[in-house]
């Protein structure tokens, strides 16, 4: 049963990962890409994690630590690389509405 659980875990995680890969080339600037890259890789790696902690269970204090350490960096990665594009003068993206014709 646990290595089932496991599975689903590594599934759904590698899914996350996918999805996060994907909105890294699809999000039109900086801080959109942060915003799905940061969201879905660190929901992507903590199910990972998990995945492999049901898979293994003597491995929970080291997984612990790592899942602690991605909860932590990724967003002040996320924060720090967003505050250097901003300071670079990086606008965020807006979508430019088309006017109707009149007619």
């Amino acid at each position: 049963m646990m290595q089932i659980i496991g599975d689903v875990f590594l599934a759904v995680g590698g899914l996350f990962l996918f999805l996060a890969a994907l909105g890294l080339l699809r999000m039109p600037d900086v801080f959109n890409r942060i915003q799905a890259g940061t969201k879905a890789a660190t929901l992507g790696a903590l199910s990972l994690i998990l995945g492999v902690a049901f898979q293994h269970p003597d491995w929970w204090p080291k997984l612990l630590i790592l899942a602690v350490f991605v909860m932590i960096t990724s967003p002040v990665g996320s924060s720090t690389i967003a505050r250097a594009a901003l300071m670079a003068g990086i606008r965020p993206w807006r979508r430019v509405a088309r006017k109707e014709e009149e007619g």
